[in-house]
């Protein structure tokens, strides 16, 4: 059973979240300039493409993809934004299942 966390626990936890996501678009944007710039003096292929070019399209989608797997693996955290959900809202009977707006 997870713990209940206050809002200001919370939005702290959203907080640091966000500054990690923050600084790994940073590591990204780094990563993309020294792979593609700081490469282009290399002369080396890859699958027949220059190594700058490589490294700056398909090398830079690959370090998304890690930095995405560590981000959610590692620092993020799984926690439930709305403690008070109305369970009726998740019933088949439920008027969201009908295509209403859950107002009545």
């Amino acid at each position: 059973m997870q713990n209940k966390m206050t809002e200001a626990q919370k939005f702290s936890l959203i907080k640091r979240e966000a500054i990690y996501t923050g600084l790994a678009l940073v590591g990204l944007i780094i990563f993309w300039l020294v792979a593609g710039f700081g490469t282009a003096g290399i002369d080396a292929k890859i699958f027949h493409l220059p190594l700058w070019a490589f490294l700056g399209s398909i090398g830079v989608w690959i370090f998304a993809i890690g930095i995405s797997f560590i981000l959610s693996r590692k620092l993020f955290k799984d926690i439930d934004l709305d403690e008070n959900l109305n369970s009726s809202l998740l019933t088949p009977n439920s008027s969201l299942k009908k295509g209403g707006n859950g107002d009545d």
